[in-house]
């Protein structure tokens, strides 16, 4: 698997981010592992950023650290579906002649 420097530097500042925030919980890493359900080494793999590790372990971990809201940010639209779709649905409107003229 290609990983680019970008993306490994990435990833291995949101495992430090994921670790800080299960320290400040107070759950050690047995314990935190116990919840998500893998073994010790795979939390730790998990916390170093290696790119092997599944999104969906990613995203257990943000749920167990009740930050399952920050998954939805990524890649989210600017606006809502609704919006987009009233804002190609409004004709364009072009300035008239006569306030041009003045």
């Amino acid at each position: 698997m290609f990983v680019s420097e970008e993306t490994a530097q990435s990833l291995v500042a949101l495992g430090a981010r994921l670790r800080a925030a299960r320290l400040t919980k107070g759950d050690g890493q047995e314990r935190f592992a116990r919840r998500l359900g893998v073994s010790v080494v795979t939390l730790r793999a998990l916390e170093r950023g290696e790119p092997t590790v599944s999104i969906g372990l990613l995203a257990s971990a943000l749920w167990a650290l009740s930050c399952a809201a920050d998954l939805d940010q990524i890649l989210a639209p600017k606006e809502n579906l609704f919006e987009q779709m009233e804002r190609k649905s409004k004709p364009r409107q072009r300035a008239s002649r006569q306030s041009v003229r003045t």
